[in-house]
């Protein structure tokens, strides 16, 4: 289901995580607005969350992971570069590599996310996840340098599903590698930027999508 239907789905029911008036309908429409709000800001990093949030619901499924913790972690995942709409456009938009000094003002944008979307109490929950969606494994990520365990498992999720889609989309300076080389890429950093045991599961259902659309056939036009 994409997350825009489990969205819509969540609207109607006015069904939320724990019942407070903040939660179903409201909450649905919070994030909806934030995720449009980035959209209007950069066409292309709206539909990188879209697809994001769509690759750890596959993901936390294949793990069996509770409705609950589905719900809040695709959430975080639609909505985990949000603080990237109070930066310049002269980073955001930059069509190359970013400098060193860039990179400390990028750094930041998942603190900002966490502080955007705490204003929300109906996405507390989610606004951890955001806060730890760039740190790595082996504790040389950002902002707070946690490793291990220590992070949320719902950002450990976000980091190889938003590392993936990243590496397969087009870029100014770089053209999209193709889905194998990009499991490849996951495997070799497995327990050091990735959590192991995700970056297993994310590649087991990659493959299988892949083996699928291979085995289907081709449809000549004439």
């Amino acid at each position: 289901m994409q997350w825009s239907q489990r969205i819509s789905e969540r609207d109607a029911s006015g069904r939320g995580r724990t019942g407070s008036p903040e939660t179903g309908e409201e909450a649905g429409e919070s994030a909806r607005v934030l995720v449009r709000v980035l959209a209007e800001r950069s066409p292309d990093l709206g539909a990188h969350h879209v697809d994001v949030a769509d690759l750890c619901e596959i993901v936390c499924r294949r793990l069996g992971l509770a409705e609950d913790d589905i719900e809040a972690i695709v959430e975080a995942a639609a909505l985990h570069d949000i603080g990237k709409a109070a930066l310049p456009d002269a980073i955001l938009d930059k069509p190359g590599p970013l400098s060193e000094e860039e990179w400390e003002v990028m750094r930041d944008h998942t603190v900002i996310g966490e502080r955007i979307l705490a204003a929300a109490p109906s996405l507390e929950r989610a606004s951890v996840i955001v806060r730890a969606s760039h740190e790595r494994w082996d504790g040389t990520g950002y902002p707070d340098g946690i490793a291990g365990e220590e992070i949320p498992f719902g950002s450990r999720i976000i980091a190889v599903c938003d590392a993936y889609d990243a590496m397969s989309a087009r870029r100014p300076y770089r053209p999209p590698s193709a889905p194998r080389r990009v499991l490849t890429e996951l495997r070799d950093c497995s327990g050091t930027q990735f959590d192991p045991f995700v970056v297993d599961a994310f590649c087991a259902v990659l493959t299988e999508r892949l083996a699928v659309r291979a085995a289907e056939p081709v449809i000549s036009r004439r």
